[in-house]
């Protein structure tokens, strides 16, 4: 066991965000990174678009944002949370400049601010097309100069501490002591002891297996808090991203950012018909779920597997300064952008809902803190405008940081227990493991995908609850590894998206449900 006065778990921007800040502040306090891949293994690096700010007051304006953000989130998003959110933008945003983060400029020397879909203005910031890989870069370099931090790569966070392993039969006031951790290399699980601990472990993708997320985005945060019963909201909200690289032989899917559509590309069908002009005036540029679902939509009408991304028509010598990993990364499967159309399929990308906080960052269980995707802030609604992401974890790590600075947490003087694996042996294969782990991501995108249905939801219940009853028996039989939990995470994720589904009775944003298309006529008249 040790203690550490604050626990983050995952190493994305909104984890290095709080942990550069919280040490800053307190430099006699131990800060305790733990992050289960490389450190710089996150969603955060593999982010191409940027980060949406209002710079320009001339063109753009606070309230234009907030209109935007809240037509995207069709309804359900938090509007005193909006507001927040957007107006802290350029503070959070002069901060990682002055950490060290570059951002293109353009021929004036100003900040060159790009256009998504669902924006109504150019605000988003970016470099290139790996913003969120130069993010990473510049906090992973500032945790490295501070002394009391301490970065665990390759450590993967089992549970969370509660009453409950303290034998304390207390279910009305929960209050989080740290987490169990299995040291990867070692195989030994750690007992971490922690005053205040920041769930900031990403999102969920690899529950559908076909996303655009790293194969860590498995839900472990969520996991866990819904195990030691935090509050969970909104897991019906998944945004696929419309516009992933068709590849049959890579399971990851390379992300053609949203920026290509915001640069002018036209999506077509196989017969060359621009289509998007039929869902939405705004054609290309309309919200992520109206693209995904009007991409599925003539999918299967015509039966194919994919529709195609056209860039042919524009200026191919911007479109490499601004997306040479995107022009590169087409050459490797063969296609020239200047003439061939690119393959395109909606993919898992991002998840709305998670983990309930407030606007300090806390959940429902003392002690715990949450921010980045595997938080629920009330920000995106039923669906996350483009870029709005980066900017919620800046926004909320700040907020935490600012919560405990003025609300010091207490030390806990309860004794924890160790870890308690006796009984329990080393599983001789994994193919059970394999094969669940096929069958789950399967069931999820044919049972619970774009477009669901209640009879599809009912039935998916049934095949889920076997999946369940095997990997819990193997869990309970085994010595935990880092496959066997990630599984189990995804199976608790999958149950907390189907059960939140049945309960929604109407369409928003990026749940659409056909059994619930005379309701949500109704409810949007």
């Amino acid at each position: 066991m040790f203690k550490t006065n604050y626990l983050v778990i995952g190493s994305g921007v909104a984890g290095l965000t709080f942990a550069v800040k919280i040490a800053e502040q307190f430099k006699n306090k131990t800060i305790t990174i733990v992050t289960k891949a490389n450190e710089d293994e996150s969603n955060t690096k593999y982010a191409q678009g940027g980060v949406a700010v209002v710079l320009d007051a001339k063109e753009d304006s606070f309230q234009k944002h907030i209109n935007d953000t809240l037509l995207a989130g069709d309804g359900l998003c938090n509007e005193a949370v909006v507001e927040m959110v957007i107006k802290e933008g350029p503070k959070r945003l002069k901060e990682l400049i002055d950490w060290g983060a570059n951002f293109d400029s353009n021929a004036q020397g100003k900040l060159d601010l790009g256009k998504e879909g669902g924006h109504s203005e150019y605000r988003v910031v970016h470099h290139k097309d790996i913003t969120g890989y130069e993010i990473e870069r510049a906090l992973l370099q500032r945790v490295h100069q501070l002394p009391n931090v301490t970065l665990l790569t390759h450590h993967f966070a089992i549970d969370l501490i509660t009453e409950h392993h303290l034998k304390i039969s207390n279910t009305h006031n929960l209050c989080c002591y740290g987490a169990y951790v299995l040291d990867q290399k070692k195989g030994k699980v750690k007992t971490i002891k922690a005053d205040t601990t920041v769930l900031a472990s990403g999102g969920i993708g690899r529950v559908y297996g076909h996303t655009t997320n790293p194969i860590i985005a498995t839900g472990d945060g969520i996991a866990m808090a819904y195990r030691a019963k935090a509050q969970i909201k909104d897991m019906e909200f998944i945004q696929f991203h419309p516009t992933a690289l068709y590849d049959t032989k890579e399971e990851s899917s390379f992300l053609i950012s949203e920026a290509v559509r915001g640069f002018g590309a036209y999506l077509r069908n196989k017969e060359g018909y621009r289509f998007m002009l039929d869902y939405d005036n705004r054609a290309e540029l309309a919200s992520r779920d109206i693209v995904s679902q009007g991409i599925d939509n003539e999918l299967k009408k015509s039966g194919n597997t994919h529709v195609f991304l056209d860039c042919t028509h524009l200026d191919i010598k911007n479109f490499k300064s601004h997306f040479p990993n995107i022009y590169k990364k087409c050459l490797t499967h063969h296609i020239n952008i200047e003439k061939d159309w690119i393959p395109v399929v909606p993919a898992s990308h991002y998840l709305c809902g998670g983990i309930v906080v407030d606007n300090k960052g806390r959940t429902s269980i003392s002690n715990l803190y949450a921010c980045g995707e595997c938080s629920r802030t009330g920000l995106h609604g039923a669906n996350r405008l483009a870029s709005n992401s980066l900017l919620e974890a800046l926004v909320y790590a700040h907020n935490i940081y600012k919560h405990l600075v003025k609300n010091p947490p207490k030390s806990t003087q309860n004794i924890i227990p160790e870890w308690n694996d006796k009984g329990t042996i080393i599983p001789k294969e994994h193919v059970l493991i394999q094969h669940n782990l096929k069958q789950l991501q399967a069931l999820m995108r044919d049972y619970a995908g774009i477009v669901r249905s209640n009879n599809r939801l009912t039935k998916v219940i049934e095949r889920l609850d076997l999946i369940y009853s095997e990997v819990d028996e193997l869990y309970r039989e085994s010595k935990v590894n880092t496959a066997l939990c990630e599984l189990r995470n995804m199976i608790n994720i999958s149950h907390l998206i189907i059960s939140q589904s049945r309960q929604r009775k109407e369409n928003r944003g990026g749940y659409y449900n056909i059994d619930n298309e005379a309701n949500t006529a109704s409810v949007n008249t």
